[in-house]
């Protein structure tokens, strides 16, 4: 028996749940298909780890195509609903989500929230031309709410580009919240960025990135304030893939170079389908 079919059911479940949560973008059939040749039970599978899918799809703002919807909406932990359906905004329709198989169904009108909507579409609009000018696979869906005389928006914006015959995989990721009251004043909005890039030609390394910030503005009118916003998140934006470009820079040329040897002393890369060919090689094999 091996040591794995020892572990209890519970141990397993989450494993195969730490496996999917790590999962790459792009990548989640494939771990998937691997952790289930590992659990070898469908049923413990998907009772055990079935909460993971869902989690991961709503942290990786998974895109889904809705009946009726003129664009994608995103699977958010914003738009979800206390019985587990999800709310796409700008179709104004409610739709449950099969997290497996990353498909929307049973799609149903659905009312918003009044007093939020003007502000929440208006944002809307503008991230929504910003991420297409910006975002050449880009999508975005903006979530708004009002509780307490005061209006709570979300703006995500998602875009991957998959490139698994170049044998690498990435998506951006961003966040922005804002609550206010409509009445007008000084707020600040808060801001997460995050990157994940996995690339695996001849190895495995991935980076995983991520960003708080915070910018100030003045609530006056819906498009007023939509527009000041989107200012901002586009100069946060930049600058944050400005930075990474240069760290990366840098490190290509320092931090990289001081881990490892780009060439041994011989200038010639090893060849390791024929490692008797160098002295190393022949005294291990004596060995």
């Amino acid at each position: 028996m091996s040591g794995f079919e020892q572990i209890t059911n519970e141990d397993k479940t989450k494993i195969a749940s730490d496996f999917i949560l790590h999962a790459p973008p792009g990548e989640f059939s494939e771990v998937f298909n691997d952790v289930r040749i590992l659990i070898n039970d469908d049923n413990l599978l998907k009772e055990g780890a079935g909460a993971a899918f869902a989690r991961y799809n709503k942290d990786q703002f998974t895109p889904v195509t809705v009946d009726g919807a003129d664009k994608p909406c995103l699977i958010t932990p914003f738009n979800e609903t206390p019985n587990g359906t999800f709310l796409d905004p700008c179709s104004k329709q409610v739709f449950k989500y099969d997290h497996l198989r990353k498909e929307a169904r049973d799609p149903e009108p659905a009312s918003v929230d009044q007093a939020a909507e003007p502000w929440r579409s208006a944002l809307e609009q503008c991230v929504a031309d910003y991420t297409k000018e910006h975002y050449p696979n880009g999508n975005s869906t903006v979530f708004g709410k009002s509780a307490d005389k005061k209006i709570n928006l979300v703006a995500c914006i998602e875009n991957h580009m998959f490139q698994p015959h170049n044998y690498w995989n990435g998506r951006w990721r961003s966040q922005w919240s804002l609550n206010f009251d409509p009445s007008g004043g000084s707020v600040e909005a808060v801001g997460l960025i995050k990157v994940q890039v996995h690339y695996y030609e001849d190895g495995n390394v991935q980076l995983v990135s991520h960003k708080e910030v915070k910018i100030p503005l003045e609530v006056t009118t819906a498009e007023a304030t939509a527009a000041e916003l989107l200012k901002g998140i586009k100069n946060e934006e930049y600058t944050y893939q400005r930075t990474l470009g240069e760290d990366y820079l840098t490190m290509s040329d320092t931090t990289f170079k001081a881990l490892r040897r780009q060439l041994p002393i011989t200038r010639a890369k090893f060849n390791w389908k024929q490692p008797l060919h160098y002295d190393i090689g022949k005294n291990l094999n004596q060995k």
